[in-house]
């Protein structure tokens, strides 16, 4: 069917005007504003730490510590951004506006998982750990640039949607 209510045609960008009010009003939006960038400062930390422990053999435990630190965050913002998403979209994930970068952040996910096992299980000797946690963080910084363009595309968006004359129904 292709009749669509006069509030929800614009369906062309990111968010329509009612998911745009969501987003806007939602606390989760805020929780995903503090968590993004500590998670990326938690990122920035922990490569450093497991790459001075691939260079100099130094600092296993605090790497090690600093992965599953960073691994906490990312399941912490990733059960926040499907709460989000349901609260914006109306289903926890892969919403049509954030489907690829949903699926991506499955593969991330899989790789810190693996982490884990790797370690708890005693699975991995440290260097392959580490090198697994460098794989995994390759992949976070790949999904966080699907994110940051999405922010982008949000932005101009708004601001086309902005300078847009309003239409005026007869």
């Amino acid at each position: 069917m292709h009749s669509q209510s006069a509030h929800n045609t614009d369906t062309a960008g990111l968010y329509t005007a009612e998911q745009r009010i969501r987003r806007d009003e939602s606390v989760w939006t805020v929780i995903q504003g503090i968590l993004a960038p500590l998670q990326f400062l938690v990122f920035l930390v922990s490569l450093a730490l497991v790459l001075r422990y691939l260079w100099n053999g130094a600092g296993y435990e605090a790497a090690t510590l600093s992965v599953v630190i960073k691994t906490a965050v990312l399941y912490l913002i990733m059960v926040t951004g499907a709460i989000w998403e349901k609260v914006v979209f109306g289903q926890y994930l892969f919403a049509p506006a954030f489907f690829w970068e949903d699926v991506f952040s499955f593969a991330v996910i899989a790789l810190h998982t693996a982490y884990l096992w790797g370690l708890f299980a005693g699975a991995l000797a440290p260097v392959p750990l580490m090198f697994l946690a460098l794989a995994a963080y390759a992949a976070y910084v790949i999904n966080a640039a699907q994110f940051l363009l999405k922010l982008r595309a949000a932005r101009l968006q708004a601001q086309s949607d902005h300078i847009r004359p309003k239409e005026v129904s007869a």
